[in-house]
């Protein structure tokens, strides 16, 4: 009987030579031979994750904001009608400010001016229509009679028996849907109604503005303190200035619209040409509408006046400068006033008139040009902090930009302090970005015109 061997006996195999030859297969056989996957991918993970939930918390903080303002927006509109406003006639209200007058003289003077000036260019209007008005009538009806002519002729062929029912078939469709006429009627008087009274107040803001706009800002700054209320005001003095481009910008589209339109009116010699140009010319600040109403108006004149032909070469004359205003006049001239690409006017407008009508789209550039200066000025103070620009290399419109931006650039000294402290191998990059700005500031002598360096800069470059 075989014996069966003693468990002393038996070898046992060595662990710890297996566990290292094991784990240095697992090594050899792995791909990843630098820092481990699993962990970059981690970090990348907790970054994803902490900047997509930052995103949501903004896109969260942007919904409110909307619903707010649609809840305020019967309140809101006169306040940014009378701000667009106060940009046309501050200018004026400035120079009688600076010749003596009282800012409430000054306002009041203004105002009247602009009362004046639309007063009489509405009296000329209404002197040339009447003083055409007994032509026009003779040639509108002279108009519809051609008008029937041909439609009795070739290729239509219809008789005056075929008209005069279809006219009675018109008046009965209009008898029948008499209810609903009467009540498109009243909602139209009720949103007049509505825009009425909004213009009275944004009338009436806008002359405060006017009176007491100089001392908003320094309002902002008691309020919000030194520091805070010197970014407020640089950026809003920005903002401001971005809506005055707007409007000049689109006066000078309008205008081109006008002369335009105007001289094929005066080719054509289309009645009520004077006419008929003016009210192109106010028509191209509200979108869509406006230049819709103006061109139709004018091809009707036309139509009744001068015939089908000159009518229709009228329709195509209007239609293509409606065009290279749309997508050439007001991109170019938008764009280059207030700083945007012509591709982010038209997104705006599209966007703007798709979501809140013809409001939206009149009020679409504007908003898109504040959004536009305030996320740049936030792009100039982060700039400022990692030294990639120097403060006298801005241009800020107000001295309290001026003081944000040095405030800004000391700031990013010492930040870059911190941050080198606060890495051991940071030594060895101190020919990089940081090492530079901290240089370049220790060369820079003090400019007379900013006096002499922050005792603070002076005691973080002495540490260093």
């Amino acid at each position: 009987m075989t014996q069966r061997p003693s468990p002393a006996s038996l070898e046992r195999p060595n662990v710890e030579e297996r566990t290292d030859t094991t784990r240095q297969d697992a090594i050899d056989r792995s791909p990843n031979v630098g820092v481990d996957r699993s962990q970059v991918i981690s970090a990348g993970l907790r970054w994803s994750a902490s900047w997509s939930l930052r995103m949501v918390i903004i896109a969260a903080g942007i919904w409110v904001a909307f619903k707010v303002i649609g809840i305020f927006w019967s309140a809101l509109l006169p306040v940014i009608l009378a701000l667009i406003l106060s940009t046309v006639l501050w200018p004026p209200a400035r120079w009688l400010r600076s010749k003596g007058f009282p800012p409430a003289l000054a306002a009041a003077s203004t105002m009247i001016g602009m009362f004046v000036v639309l007063g009489g260019v509405f009296t000329l209007i209404g002197t040339t229509v009447s003083s055409q008005w007994g032509d026009l009538t003779d040639k509108a009806v002279a108009g519809v009679h051609d008008l029937q002519s041909r439609l009795s002729e070739a290729p239509f062929n219809l008789s005056s028996t075929q008209l005069n029912s279809a006219v009675k078939q018109l008046t009965g469709k209009l008898q029948t849907s008499g209810d609903k006429i009467a009540n498109g009627v009243l909602s139209g008087a009720t949103i007049a109604t509505q825009v009425l009274v909004s213009l009275l107040v944004a009338i009436v803001l806008t002359f405060f503005f006017i009176k007491d706009g100089p001392r908003f800002l320094p309002f902002v700054r008691r309020i919000a303190g030194r520091g805070a209320g010197s970014h407020m005001t640089e950026a809003l003095s920005r903002a401001y200035s971005t809506l005055g481009g707007f409007i000049r910008a689109q006066a000078i589209v309008s205008a081109i619209d006008s002369i335009c339109i105007g001289i094929g009116l005066w080719v054509l010699q289309v009645p009520l040409a004077l006419p008929l140009v003016v009210l192109t010319f106010f028509g191209g600040f509200i979108p869509i509408v406006g230049a819709f109403v103006a061109g139709a108006i004018a091809v009707l004149v036309a139509l009744v006046t001068v015939g089908l032909t000159k009518a229709l070469i009228l329709l195509g004359v209007i239609v293509l400068v409606q065009q290279l205003e749309g997508h050439i006049l007001s991109p170019i001239f938008q764009s280059r006033s207030m700083e945007l690409h012509p591709g982010v006017v038209l997104l705006s407008v599209a966007f703007g008139g798709d979501e809140f009508g013809i409001t939206g789209a009149f009020l679409a550039v504007p908003v898109a040009a504040t959004v536009t200066v305030i996320f740049r000025y936030m792009n100039e103070q982060i700039d400022l902090r990692t030294g990639d620009v120097h403060a006298d290399q801005l241009e800020p419109i107000t001295p309290e930009g001026v003081m944000a931006a040095e405030a800004g650039e000391k700031h990013g000294i010492v930040m870059a302090k911190r941050w080198r402290s606060g890495r051991p191998d940071a030594q060895e990059e101190s020919t990089g970005r940081v090492g530079a700005l901290l240089g370049r500031v220790r060369r820079s002598k003090p400019d007379a015109s900013r006096g002499t360096v922050d005792p603070d800069v002076a005691d973080t470059l002495k540490d260093d």
